[in-house]
């Protein structure tokens, strides 16, 4: 039998706070999908806890899950249904699964440049800091509070050789702060059941308004992204059409039950590995803390409690990881029109734009070198 090349799992203080460092994204996200009645808090985070132990411990390294962002916002801003969001999970589950089982995504890998990848990871950072900054308006005295903490537990981590806490710190301080302002919830028990099938309405509405942003923003971020960062940071060769395989099961396993549409991301490996995560043992605590939240507090007054300044203090120092790894391009000018565009537009209008631009510069170099001959 070949060797096993993944690293063992390891369960320190590291791992347990930097499992904590993709939660920023992943706890405001899931709760505006609860609050609007589309979806219920408890399987949500019920089956994003499920497959953060299953990811951590197939990949052995922090390959987090999160929810599809595009599905999300979209879903949010337009307040859709649940059989529409249902429907739009089910169908890129599917479609994922595939790419998953056959070649499909290395073919589409070998055509999307480096650049645009990189590109998208740029653009992500920018979109988390333009969130951040939607968070700090109206709480700038907790968000002082969080990078106050996230920088005095950077220089304490740096000066004694120690695992960075300050995630945990952050978190620990922000449910206190929350029941101080808010009093204590009411425990809250889950109750799972099964899903309406979508009618062919809602299947075909998201057909148009999520399926295609979210399949790019899924493709190039959770996937090509996702990929990339990991040698980044680790070394490791995990494979798009491995991300692609879980992306696929995860969403095919948990959508009927009330989970919500979910897939891996570049955005949150970055926050996981800065706050201390290096394998998938980070996981597997995020996991069993997840598993916890939605069996004990299924409510969204629970999640409620952490005021929005927290989450923008990590999601600032998230973002600078990340682009710290994005502005590593070959092509500054293909990797910053795609960010801008990320950010102003959208992710597919970004896209298109950094494919026209990495590959018609070229082409255009080509016929003014052939001209001037």
């Amino acid at each position: 039998m070949p060797k096993d090349s993944r690293p063992p799992l390891r369960f320190g203080i590291g791992e347990l706070a930097g499992s904590l460092g993709d939660f920023g994204t992943i706890l405001p996200l899931s709760l505006a999908l609860a609050a609007t009645g589309a979806l219920g808090i408890g399987p949500v985070l019920l089956f994003l806890g499920i497959w953060f132990i299953v990811t951590g411990y197939y990949y052995r390294y922090p390959v987090p899950v999160e929810p599809m962002k595009a599905i999300a916002v979209i879903a949010v801003a337009a307040g859709m249904s649940g059989g529409e969001i249902a429907a739009a999970g089910l169908i890129l589950g599917g479609i994922f699964l595939i790419f998953g089982c056959t070649n499909i995504l290395e073919i589409i890998e070998r055509y999307i440049p480096l650049p645009v990848v990189r590109g998208i990871q740029l653009g992500l950072a920018l979109l988390l800091l333009r969130t951040a900054a939607g968070y700090i308006l109206p709480d700038p005295g907790f968000f002082l509070l969080g990078a106050l903490i996230i920088i005095a537990g950077f220089l304490v981590a740096t000066h004694f050789r120690v695992p960075d806490l300050s995630s945990i710190a952050v978190i620990a301080v922000a449910i206190v702060a929350g029941i101080i302002i808010q009093g204590f919830p009411p425990i809250s028990t889950l109750s799972l059941t099964l899903i309406a099938v979508p009618s062919w309405s809602e299947i075909i509405a998201s057909l148009a308004d999520l399926v295609l942003p979210q399949a790019i923003l899924t493709i190039t971020n959770a996937i090509l992204a996702t990929s990339l960062l990991a040698k980044d940071l680790f070394s490791a060769d995990i494979r798009p059409k491995k991300l692609s395989l879980t992306i696929g099961l995860m969403n095919l396993t948990s959508i009927p039950f009330g989970g919500m549409p979910m897939c891996h991301g570049a955005g949150g490996m970055a926050g996981q590995y800065r706050f201390g995560a290096r394998t998938g043992g980070a996981n597997i605590y995020a996991g069993i803390i997840l598993i916890g939240a939605a069996l004990l507090f299924a409510s969204t007054a629970w999640l409620g409690l952490i005021s929005p300044g927290f989450y923008a203090a990590l999601l600032i120092f998230v973002a600078i990881e990340l682009a710290r790894h994005g502005v590593k391009t070959s092509s500054y000018l293909v990797t910053i029109t795609t960010a801008v565009l990320s950010l102003v537009a959208s992710m597919t209008v970004a896209f298109i734009a950094g494919m026209c631009l990495a590959y018609g510069i070229p082409y255009l170099m080509k016929q003014i070198g052939e001209k001037n001959r």
